[in-house]
């Protein structure tokens, strides 16, 4: 937020924006010739305040008084909920408010969420740079996987796609033959026969980011087994895309996922009974328990200190039930919002044998056969998209969702 309204990303910076007197002050020291010997010579903060527009610098160490003096005149003080320890500290050094009180003010993060949900023109042109530069890190994967390999020998090919670009990454890789494991990273040798999951994302100088997911055959093509579970993931995701529009809650497309991929579990025997039942009743989750998606943008998680009941529900409660409660946007789409779109299908051994040692939804569940899948990991594809007028844009290059096109890239 503070890089949103203020367009600098040096470290060390505090701003206020006085309402009332109707300024900007930025808080900040200029560098000492320590620094310099360590840094080298750059502009004076003083310029670089100067080249975003804002007029009024003060020392670091000033923002202790001033604050003192709007609460001595009875202003009210609005701030963020901190999400790094220093800043607790700093809150309570200047304001007095031990850290376990620091929740932040609600009406200053309901602005800020007003504003920054809604991605401008300008903005656009960034995350697209960043999905441009995310869509070659998939795509180099695709093509230099190999039975054989450790998963950090792609995650390294990827990087030097991002590093090229003059991009960092906007979160650590993903890439896992146990795609299983939702937040799995990598070190594991590739095998014939595994499945590779990547999720990954670049992020570019102004601080933009893109989030994509692929999923790659090890070998040249998917085995029978493998390409009917990709093609009920690769269902849920186009027909979520399909649904995008204005006016429509994402909550909602979650739930289309979802019936999607219980209609196909169906198919292989894996689940049973009425579809609508098993959504509801939260059986589908033991194959998809995470969300559909999330708002993307200066994080990839964009606005993820500010909170998702407010960010993804405005206000309202989010549900309990495990699957659905990790649903991180649930709010009618507007023209504006960026977000991504990322189902997925996972077999998880471990919640397997929970879920059957609980009896829990037999009426749904298939846990007979579904055990002949114990070892089979885990799907998930995921793009970024832009809500418009009429529909939804894909941002960035395009990469192989459909398993064909994933197979002759490959080749």
């Amino acid at each position: 937020t503070f890089l949103y309204y203020f367009g600098l990303s040096c470290a060390g910076l505090s701003a206020i924006i006085d309402i009332d007197e109707d300024k900007e002050i930025i808080f900040g020291d200029e560098l000492s010739i320590d620094a310099i010997v360590w840094m080298g010579s750059q502009p004076t903060l003083r310029e670089k305040c100067e080249r975003v527009g804002i007029r009024e610098m003060m020392a670091s160490a000033d923002i202790v008084g001033y604050l003192h003096k709007c609460v001595q005149s009875g202003k009210a003080i609005h701030y963020l909920p901190p999400y790094r320890p220093e800043h607790k500290l700093k809150l309570m050094d200047w304001l007095g408010i031990p850290p376990a009180r620091q929740e932040g003010s609600v009406p200053f993060i309901r602005a800020v969420i007003a504003q920054r949900n809604y991605k401008s023109a300008e903005e656009i042109v960034e995350i697209e740079k960043a999905c441009d530069v995310t869509a070659d890190m998939h795509i180099t994967a695709m093509k230099v996987l190999r039975p054989g390999m450790y998963e950090y020998e792609v995650v390294a090919e990827m990087n030097r796609v991002a590093e090229s670009n003059n991009c960092e990454l906007s979160f650590a890789t993903i890439a896992t033959i146990n795609g299983q494991t939702l937040h799995n990273y990598h070190g594991n040798k590739v095998k014939p026969g595994d499945l590779f999951l990547i999720d990954a994302g670049a992020e570019v100088e102004s601080g933009y980011a893109g989030d994509m997911s692929s999923t790659i055959p090890a070998d040249k093509k998917f085995t029978t087994r493998q390409r009917e579970v990709y093609e009920i993931q690769n269902a849920m995701h186009l027909e979520s895309v399909k649904a995008l529009r204005p006016g429509i809650p994402y909550m909602d497309v979650y739930e289309l996922s979802a019936r999607v991929m219980v209609d196909g579990m169906k198919t292989l025997g894996l689940m049973k009974g009425n579809t609508e039942d098993a959504v509801r009743e939260g059986a589908h989750a033991l194959f998809y328990p995470h969300g559909l998606g999330h708002m993307m943008g200066l994080d990839v998680h964009d606005m993820e200190n500010l909170g998702e009941i407010w960010v993804g529900y405005n206000g309202q409660p989010k549900s309990t039930q495990f699957g659905r409660k990790s649903q991180r946007l649930a709010i009618p789409l507007e023209p504006g919002f960026v977000h991504t779109v990322e189902p997925g299908i996972y077999f998880i051994p471990e919640l397997m044998d929970l879920w059957r040692s609980q009896n829990k939804f037999t009426e749904f569940i298939n846990y007979d056969k579904l055990f002949t899948y114990k070892d089979f990991s885990g799907i998930r594809n995921e793009e970024d998209y832009l809500i418009t007028e009429n529909g939804a844009r894909l941002l960035g290059k395009k990469i192989p969702v459909r398993a064909e096109e994933v197979e002759a890239i490959r080749k």
